[in-house]
């Protein structure tokens, strides 16, 4: 077989791990080794929190929703009771951002929920 000198490429894959490190502390940001493990982790990191950040999300839609169906009287469970025995499909996603953005929308569809 003939021989493979990595010189360049191997140079090339430090450039690109040392770059992704750039603004990390101590020898994670100097260090070969330790970078790629810090690439690692931080990836998985990255990974879970985006997960994580679906539910923070849906619990911030709830706490609005509710905040809004307080001043109108109303809780929120039994908001989402009425409807879904009306057969309402609006996600919470949406019901926040009318809650947030268009309030007296939002009131009219409190009373088609409630009657």
């Amino acid at each position: 077989m003939t021989r493979v000198k990595r010189g360049v490429m191997k140079l090339k894959t430090r450039r690109n791990v040392l770059k992704m490190v750039k603004g990390y502390r101590f020898g994670r940001s100097t260090k070969e080794a330790a970078a790629t493990e810090a690439i690692a982790h931080a990836g998985a990191s990255a990974f879970a929190h985006r997960r994580d950040k679906k539910g923070v999300m849906r619990r911030l839609w709830n706490v609005r929703i509710n905040a809004i169906l307080r001043e109108n009287g109303q809780t929120y469970s039994k908001f989402i009771g009425a409807l879904k025995k009306k057969s309402i499909e609006i996600d919470r996603k949406i019901l926040s951002t009318l809650a947030n953005e268009s309030p007296e929308t939002f009131k009219r569809l409190i009373e088609t929920a409630t009657k």
